[in-house]
């Protein structure tokens, strides 16, 4: 049995699936115009026969479709942007949480820079890269994050920035 899909990949599915509905919705509606526009050339020139009249209830039906679809597609692209916009909102109030507790532990730009780097996932090879600087370096800049914060690993430090999010309410910058 398949496994059902985690929120985040449905979400990220229906992003990149919004312009490839909006192109099949737009070929609907150019073959709904003909169709309609068949039938009633049928109808003006032949009269209305049980095919003609099928075929018009087919090419309404259709039209009806393309109706649909065309709000299934704005309502995909607001989703959209109101995930985008949650998403700016987070990384903000993230931005902000990991400044003010920075502020607090006295970090210094390096230390600041290392631990940033370190609940992103990088490793201390990978920080060391990164800045420049020596693994050694990175490793006793780390150890100085770890002891300002008052934790003892990497772990324990990204809590402290969960649990501050998780308190806080994320709150728009802009009044929508």
């Amino acid at each position: 049995m398949a496994q059902p899909r985690p929120a985040r990949s449905r979400a990220l599915l229906g992003d990149r699936l919004a312009p490839a509905v909006s192109f099949v919705v737009a070929v609907q509606a150019v073959a709904a115009v003909f169709f309609i526009g068949d039938a009633l050339a049928d109808i003006r020139n032949a009269g209305l026969s049980s095919h003609i009249a099928i075929e018009a209830v087919i090419a309404l039906a259709l039209l009806a479709g393309v109706a649909v679809g065309a709000l299934q597609v704005r309502r995909m692209w607001k989703e959209g942007r109101r995930r985008q916009a949650a998403l700016a909102v987070a990384a903000g109030a993230l931005s902000e949480v990991a400044a003010q507790r920075f502020r607090e532990w006295r970090l210094t730009p390096a230390e600041a820079d290392v631990a940033i780097f370190a609940l992103k996932g990088f490793d201390v090879a990978e920080i060391a890269s990164l800045r420049g600087s020596a693994a050694g370096t990175v490793r006793a800049q780390l150890a100085r994050v770890y002891e300002k914060a008052g934790v003892n690993s990497r772990s324990a430090l990204a809590t402290l920035f969960l649990e501050d999010l998780m308190t806080t309410p994320l709150t728009s910058r802009e009044a929508p």
